[in-house]
């Protein structure tokens, strides 16, 4: 039987690998045997024992309808804000567009677009989790929050991802537009978006997926839609609604994750 000659190298990743990552570890007090502690068996017994069977009352049910379409509205209403900053901070991100660097010198321009990927920085290092709990100190508890949230965290995103297809598409069709006197928007709708709009499409579609998964969580700080549903009936050890409401939310994942596949089909 022949020795794979690199199995040595492998082992060797494998021992450096975990000598880096004890430390990590230490500091973050993992723990998983906790878990397994007889106290916290018992609760965790006691409490899924209390999610079968699901409330399924037609009080409750309609509340849940409710709470689902505004998850959905907050998603879509906080994409559709993020995509008005992303748009036009894309544009002014990137070089592609620009005629003084088609002609090889650097211009003014240049330091536009690096004051606006600085903003593009800005906007996406802080999470949306924490754009909620300034804004919920700002507007009070509810949706305006959340759309608020996602809108900023996701503008930044959206506008980073955005420039960098701008950036990667095939420069010939613009380079040739500005060369024989198109304008800038002349260039980028019969040039650049050609080639890069399904998958600016397709990246749009991803992150409205992340946007419902978003404004769940941040319902947990008060921004409305499932999230603020989840947490009253989790802190009230309602096991039966958090159950019910943890099967809604996994059919709406599965929902806009459909979606985004029939789409990103017919964009292929």
């Amino acid at each position: 039987m022949t020795r794979d000659p690199a199995l040595g190298g492998r082992w060797a990743l494998l021992l450096i690998a975990l000598v880096l990552a004890w430390p990590l570890l230490v500091l973050a007090e993992f723990k998983p045997w906790t878990l397994f502690d007889e106290r916290s068996l018992r609760a965790t017994g006691r409490f899924l024992g209390e999610f079968f069977p699901p409330r399924m009352d037609a009080e409750f049910l309609a509340l849940l309808a409710r709470e689902t379409w505004r998850t959905v509205a907050i998603a879509t209403a906080g994409l559709t804000l993020a995509l008005l900053i992303a748009v036009p901070t894309a544009l002014l991100a990137t070089s592609r567009l620009s005629a003084s660097t088609l002609e090889g010198r650097p211009g003014p321009s240049r330091w536009l677009r690096r004051a606006v990927r600085a903003l593009l920085v800005a906007l996406r290092s802080i999470p949306e989790l924490v754009w909620a709990l300034v804004f919920v100190r700002v507007v009070g508890l509810g949706p305006t929050s959340g759309v608020l949230a996602i809108a900023i965290a996701y503008g930044g995103m959206l506008g980073k991802v955005y420039a960098e297809i701008l950036e990667s598409a095939d420069p010939a069709p613009t380079q040739a537009l500005l060369c024989g006197g198109s304008g800038r928007l002349q260039a980028l709708g019969f040039g650049t978006l050609p080639s890069c709009l399904p998958e600016l499409l397709s990246y749009t579609v991803y992150r409205w997926e992340c946007a419902v998964r978003s404004s769940v969580a941040l319902g947990f700080v008060g921004a409305g839609g499932l999230g603020q549903l989840l947490d009253s009936a989790s802190k009230m050890f309602a096991g039966a609604e958090v159950s019910a409401i943890l099967l809604v939310f996994i059919a709406l994942v599965m929902a806009s994750d459909a979606f985004s596949r029939w789409l990103r089909g017919r964009l292929a």
